[in-house]
């Protein structure tokens, strides 16, 4: 029937018979599309979530008692830029269906598939996503949060009641429209509607939540432009031939890369805003096309905001040591959670030791690099939360644990048991941070970097008081 269908539809369409070899691929006729769980900061959360937590979130003899979030926001629009350039794909498609109907410059092998080339033909630009609406959360962003609100509720009813509480909850986000949609989206999945709770007052500089902004030496690092390992990937010979290998696909000797970007990003967009459907322009690329531009994205990230850099690694001191100071303590909020963006999400993985490779990700190691642990698909797609559980166990030696999540899925640190990690562990294994200036810590301003505040040290004091 699907065929009839699909002969119909060519003969209506005037369309001529496009032969292709049989093991071209078909990306309307792939029904596992794994590439889809490959588009780095942009991939779907609900293609990439992990299903384990059952078998995760149960500590025997012990009692879930406080929980620490910070949550990125959930699917957006694009930046002003793209949305500007978005009609431009148009013209591509007409490019594209002119190459293969009229200049028969379709390649005889790795060609579109006539399901892919109709859906391309038939695509159109939205264009009531206008300028002003940039990177505003969408309605599957609204709903990737409200999910995740309601299924971490759903495995810890006692620590997140359904009755709204601004002693018990703390909520905050920074100064942007998806992240106060993402606080709306999760409150309502927690406590029905989104109206009932409160956030926090955002300070005139967010050091906790947007501490980059304030950073000279943050952005002043060199993480993509000449010289870097994100640099010398898009000059590379792989690089270079993918490029070429996307452009005959299309028809097309050669092509720009602003425009096989634009395209990328729209497919990934595009399959973001509605995970339950494709979108054609994720057919332009061949599922090992999408592989070595994930490792693009890797890259430029690695550098950006994890291991690429030591200083990285010291860079979110704020939100560990407010992580450590308000699961250590006994009296509310017992639940905080924080709605953010990708690079402090990014830096917080980081400054933890979270999926660190041995090898440094580099230019020229992509072939021995595809079992790497720094892949920000799965680490910090649209909606990424990291969640620390706390847990009492009164009847164990050790009576305070905590389990670690990352969308979903128990952490596994080579220092706990199976995901599982004693308090005490915790404490000394982030002592250095919770000890430190974080004014000094990473944005040096003359003193020795890593000196201990009168404040810091009081924390501590107060840490180890609770603790005895």
């Amino acid at each position: 029937m699907r065929l009839l269908l699909l002969t119909t539809l060519l003969a209506l369409l005037g369309w001529e018979q496009i032969d292709a070899a049989e093991n071209d691929y078909c990306f309307g006729k792939d029904s596992e599309r794994l590439q889809t769980r490959q588009f780095s900061s942009k991939t779907a959360y609900q293609i990439v979530k992990s299903t384990n937590i059952d078998k995760q979130y149960q500590v025997p003899n012990c009692e879930p008692k406080k929980m620490w979030i910070f949550h990125r926001h959930g699917t957006r629009l694009p930046t002003a830029n793209t949305i500007k350039e978005a009609p431009r794909l148009e013209e591509l498609r007409d490019l594209i269906v002119r190459n293969y109907r009229e200049l028969r410059t379709k390649p005889d092998t790795d060609a579109l598939c006539q399901e892919d080339l109709i859906a391309i033909k038939m695509w159109k630009w939205n264009a009531s996503i206008t300028e002003d609406m940039e990177q505003h959360l969408t309605r599957q962003g609204y709903d990737d949060l409200r999910g995740t609100a309601k299924l971490y509720q759903r495995y810890y009813p006692t620590v997140l009641p359904s009755r709204y509480n601004d002693t018990y909850y703390l909520f905050r986000h920074t100064d942007t429209q998806r992240t106060m949609e993402s606080f709306k989206g999760f409150s309502e999945g927690l406590f029905g509607e989104s109206k009932l709770a409160a956030a926090a007052d955002i300070p005139d500089e967010d050091l906790l939540l947007r501490p980059y902004d304030y950073c000279k030496d943050f952005k002043d690092k060199n993480y993509k432009g000449v010289g870097s390992e994100y640099h010398k990937y898009r000059s590379s010979n792989l690089w270079n031939q993918t490029m070429s290998d996307i452009a005959r696909r299309l028809g097309f000797k050669m092509m720009g890369e602003e425009d096989i970007k634009l395209m990328f990003d729209m497919c990934r967009y595009e399959q973001a805003w509605q995970v339950d459907r494709t979108s054609v322009w994720c057919a332009a690329f061949l599922p090992e096309h999408v592989t070595v531009m994930e490792y693009a994205e890797d890259l430029k990230y690695y550098y950006g905001s994890g291991y690429g850099f030591e200083d990285n690694s010291r860079f979110n001191c704020r939100a560990v040591q407010d992580m450590l100071t308000r699961l250590s303590s006994p009296v509310s909020p017992h639940v905080v959670a924080y709605f953010a963006h990708s690079t402090g999400l990014q830096t917080l993985l980081t400054a933890l030791g979270i999926n660190k490779d041995d090898v440094p990700l580099r230019a020229d190691n992509y072939n021995s690099m595809t079992s790497r642990r720094w892949k920000t698909s799965l680490l910090g797609p649209f909606a990424a939360n990291f969640v620390a559980v706390k847990y009492e166990c009164p009847a164990d030696l050790e009576k305070e644990k905590v389990v670690f999540f990352l969308n979903q899925n128990a952490v596994q640190l080579d220092w706990c048991k199976v995901g599982l990690c004693n308090w005490s562990a915790v404490l000394e294994k982030y002592k250095t941070i919770a000890q430190a200036n974080c004014d000094e810590y990473y944005c040096r301003s003359g003193a020795i970097a890593g000196q201990t505040s009168f404040l810091a040290t009081t924390l501590m004091a107060a840490i180890v008081y609770l603790m005895h």
